[in-house]
């Protein structure tokens, strides 16, 4: 899946399922995943002047191979995770956002690129799945995120909305009756 979409995901399922946490964390720990592998090799394509495509990645030092695995890996965040819980004697639902990210993955990889090893280290073991490039899961996937942010944040659209044309003693949407 695309970056940006694991971030609003974490978020959804932070506010959405939990309705508590830290909106900005969930989409912090929902990207990274990404972020960390690719993120230092990104910033030199950048910097070179040279343009971002598919032979890039796939050729990446191995490094970023290496903390793919690591970050793509349920085996890991659940050791993380407990750690986390056995250092802190709490449970911080936006961790969620990690494993989601994984879950997410796994069936939107596909073995041409980047498929998930979420039983690294144990295991290389990949599902090959259909590429979250494909239009089939690209825009349901947008289209599914628009919709589900509406509903989940319609109170703040809402008020938000009322607050702008409040000037105007109009009322946009109505509040619900008492």
């Amino acid at each position: 899946m695309d970056v940006i979409s694991h971030g609003l995901w974490a978020i959804l399922l932070v506010k959405g399922i939990f309705n508590k946490g830290k909106l900005w964390l969930a989409f912090l720990v929902g990207i990274l995943p990404d972020v960390i592998p690719f993120g230092i090799p990104f910033v030199q394509i950048i910097f070179s002047g040279s343009t971002l495509g598919k032979e890039q990645v796939i050729n990446a030092p191995s490094y970023v191979h290496i903390l793919y695995g690591l970050t793509h890996s349920l085996l890991i965040v659940t050791i993380v995770f407990l750690l986390i819980y056995l250092i802190k004697k709490k449970i911080y639902i936006w961790v969620l956002a990690w494993p989601l990210h994984i879950l997410i993955d796994i069936p939107t990889h596909s073995n041409e690129f980047f498929p998930t090893p979420f039983l690294y280290p144990i295991s290389n073991f990949t599902v090959n799945g259909i590429l979250w490039t494909n239009p089939y899961i690209f825009f349901p996937n947008w289209v599914l995120l628009i919709i589900l942010f509406i509903i989940v944040f319609w109170k703040n659209i809402k008020e938000f909305v009322n607050r702008i044309i409040k000037d105007k003693k109009l009322r946009f949407l109505p509040k619900k009756p008492v």
